[in-house]
């Protein structure tokens, strides 16, 4: 029974050392992410209202409204924009989707995710922008990609979910150690009648009342502590036998 409560006290152990973890790397990605490995203007940027060229890679893109502004405490909105993409010639359309993300602020820099831009093929294209953007502080779209590890946090998310199950393993594992019934010691060993050496029977011994109420007690006490019994039934099995 010691053994099983002890491995079932790792269990717990473990499982709560994984949890911690879990809450900690999760939110550790999540910032990693936006702020880090976030590559939001890896392939340049467009002044609004303006014009530019940009390369490309094949897949998606995302573009960004970036400014810089004194603080989001009041919220920050974004203006309406206008943008128009060229592709190189014998390229088809590049297939644009408004994607509103969330607001970035760094010291004042300050970028939002507007569109994804899925690019059929590598290369340069010629970009123009527009909006009424007065009141921004140098608006630009930036054309970039999300973070490389946007998984990450799954991982972790995972292993919570994990260590929870653990947790309820170990908890059920601790309580059903926990009721396991403790072996009974007699108070007294009424055993077989020996025979003297003449052949004669010797006499058995008769317990006396206070003998029996002992040995019933013990008995209660036996299986209120393997959970047979609860302490109310055992306190009035207690007093009847007492007052019997």
């Amino acid at each position: 029974m010691q053994n099983g409560r002890l491995a079932a006290r790792i269990v717990i152990g473990v499982a709560v050392v994984t949890m911690v973890s879990a809450i900690i790397g999760f939110v550790v990605t999540i910032v990693m992410n936006a702020f880090v490995f976030d590559d939001f203007d890896a392939y340049g940027e467009v002044p609004i209202p303006g014009r530019g060229s940009v390369d490309l890679p094949a897949g998606e893109v995302t573009i960004s409204f970036h400014t810089f502004t004194g603080g989001t405490d009041g919220g920050f909105a974004v203006p309406p924009l206008q943008l128009r993409i060229d592709q190189p010639d014998g390229v088809p359309d590049p297939v644009l989707a408004e994607t509103m993300g969330g607001v970035t602020t760094v010291n004042g820099d300050t970028r939002v995710g507007v569109w994804t831009l899925q690019v059929p093929a590598e290369g340069r294209y010629d970009v123009e922008t527009g909006g009424e953007v007065n009141g921004y502080i140098n608006p630009q779209l930036s054309f970039g990609h999300g973070s490389e590890y946007g998984w990450l946090p799954w991982v972790f998310a995972g292993l919570f979910v994990m260590s929870v199950v653990e947790l309820a393993a170990g908890l059920m594992w601790s309580h059903r150690a926990g009721k396991q019934a403790r072996p009974v010691t007699p108070l007294y060993d009424f055993g077989t009648t020996a025979a003297d050496p003449g052949g004669a029977s010797a006499h058995s011994y008769a317990p006396t009342d206070q003998g029996i109420r002992l040995e019933q007690l013990n008995t209660l006490a036996a299986l209120r502590d393997s959970g047979a019994l609860t302490e109310a039934e055992f306190e009035a099995e207690k007093r009847r036998i007492l007052d019997g």
